[in-house]
């Protein structure tokens, strides 16, 4: 490289300007930084797939052996749901699984029982139903956003535990998650969805209102986790902040909850601790913050 003149230099007979070459160091770190980042997704989705296999073993067994599955899926928005969702259900056979979203009540189902619309999309025997949001929309969103009286809020935390007891009593697999963020990483990933227009659909206007709710959202989830953690419909909570770990915890929390036939027993099942935590010790958890500072911390 000779310089010919001010700022201006001679590479390979060309002649470049110094923001030229500023510009190309530039794109070339980039473009590395692009191809580093997707070759690390690619290693990350290959190590679901071991999991993802036994997955469809598991969803061959309840079809043998004509068992019922459901998968609930809850947290605050923007903590990992749907992207884990995608990653259980990609390889499965479509035939034998069904995702439930379901929207705002229509004034007929403001009428009806309030579990009426969940129960008909419950699964027949050799199925799994995947809830993303389920019944408990009552005690979170619908409860800090005021969209159901108190009374109704009330009703259903006391009659929840029963409900689920008897689905599992009738011999349903119920597997709830629940899916914890923490508050910046929340921010970061909405300002993804802002700036991002292939995720722009995601954001909502409730979406727009979770971080000034956030203190209320976590009283609110305490509370819910506190009184609808049991032995028979126990809550699993998944630390999301990494979502690479968080989707691998889940795929193990589900397998785990099944004892199906032909199960590679040279594949690591064992849970993060530091991803994984049970409903009991996450409350302990938030006691002992409430304890020592007074409120909830994350």
């Amino acid at each position: 490289m000779v310089e010919n003149r001010e700022n201006v230099f001679e590479v390979d007979g060309k002649e470049v300007s110094l923001e030229e070459l500023i510009g190309g160091y530039k794109k070339s770190k980039s473009e590395k930084k692009s191809k580093n980042k997707a070759q690390q997704k690619r290693a990350d989705e290959q190590k679901l797939k071991p999991y993802q296999a036994e997955l469809i073993k598991l969803q061959k067994y309840l079809e043998e052996t004509n068992q019922k599955m459901i998968i609930l899926f809850e947290g605050r928005d923007a903590a990992g749901k749907g992207g884990t969702i995608r990653r259980v259900t990609r390889y499965m056979d479509e035939k034998h699984y069904r995702v439930v979203a379901l929207g705002k009540p229509t004034e007929e189902q403001k009428t009806q029982w309030f579990y009426q619309k969940y129960i008909q999309h419950f699964p027949h025997a050799g199925e799994i139903v995947l809830f993303d949001r389920s019944w408990y929309n009552r005690a979170m969103v619908e409860s800090v956003f005021n969209f159901c009286t108190q009374k109704e809020y009330e009703d259903f935390m006391g009659g929840v535990k029963g409900f689920e007891n008897d689905l599992v009593r009738q011999g349903t697999i119920l597997v709830k998650l629940y899916y914890s963020v923490t508050k910046d990483e929340q921010a970061r990933r909405f300002e993804r969805r802002k700036t991002d227009p292939l995720r722009q659909w995601k954001l909502s206007e409730i979406d727009m209102q979770a971080q000034e709710k956030w203190d209320e959202f976590t009283t609110t989830k305490y509370n819910m986790i506190k009184q609808t953690h049991s032995h028979s419909a126990p809550w699993t909570i998944i630390r999301s902040n990494d979502k690479q770990k968080a989707r691998l915890e889940s795929l193990k929390v589900i397998l785990n909850a099944v004892d199906y036939a032909g199960r590679d027993e040279n594949l690591n099942y064992a849970l993060d601790p530091k991803i994984v935590i049970s409903g009991a010790r996450e409350i302990e958890i938030m006691d002992a913050q409430i304890t020592s500072t007074g409120k909830f911390i994350g």
